[in-house]
């Protein structure tokens, strides 16, 4: 069975084809924000236009625009190829790519921009690999005291006083992420409350 994988959550606009677990082709682009332009003739450049069999899909958080983009291709997709598609955490698969390098480490927590100056927080643990805190939206010193002791990865552990080796999510782990976190519906995950508020009437 073929697997297409979209993330289109952060500055980073990424694909992989997968047969079964063994990863067909992949592209990955820093495109800032350019997902538009980019997302379907990357697809398109894979082998046999990416058409697959299923599809998995970057649901955030992050970019509200780049996660809107990313689900309603795979959305559009899917319908035309009579696929399935499911969803998956960002920041679940930045943890991943964080256990990968360091395959030792227990604990690890996930720090990336957020916008109006907070960010998208949450740890997760190695074996088995699951949650530990629920996803968070924090300004930088609040977040640094939500995630104290632990090892970061993600473009904002800057703001929290680290250097991490991994800051972008990586499309090829996404296949490796344990079951039940590779089938969420294919919704954003914004991580904090919108900022239009309606009008009361």
């Amino acid at each position: 069975m073929r697997t297409l994988v979209i993330e289109t959550a952060t500055a980073i606009c990424a694909v992989a084809l997968f047969d079964d677990d063994h990863l067909v082709a992949n592209v990955h682009e820093n495109v800032g924000r350019g997902h538009a332009e980019r997302l379907i003739p990357m697809v398109a450049a894979l082998p046999d236009g990416g058409r697959a069999d299923a599809i998995l899909v970057g649901c955030g958080p992050g970019s509200f625009t780049g996660v809107r983009i990313g689900i309603a291709t795979a959305k559009g997709l899917a319908l035309g190829w009579g696929a399935t598609v499911h969803g998956f955490s960002t920041l679940a698969l930045l943890a991943a790519a964080g256990f990968a390098a360091k395959p030792g480490l227990n604990k690890l927590g996930v720090a990336i921009e957020g916008g109006h100056g907070e960010l998208f927080v949450q740890s997760y643990e190695n074996a088995p690999f699951a949650e530990v805190k629920p996803l968070a939206s924090l300004a930088p010193d609040a977040a640094t005291l939500y995630l104290a002791g632990l090892d970061l990865v993600g473009n904002a552990a800057v703001q929290m006083g680290q250097i991490a080796t991994i800051t972008a999510p990586d499309a090829t782990l996404a296949i490796a992420l344990p079951a039940a976190l590779r089938k969420l519906a294919p919704s954003p995950i914004y991580g904090r409350a919108p900022d239009a508020k309606p009008m009361p009437i």
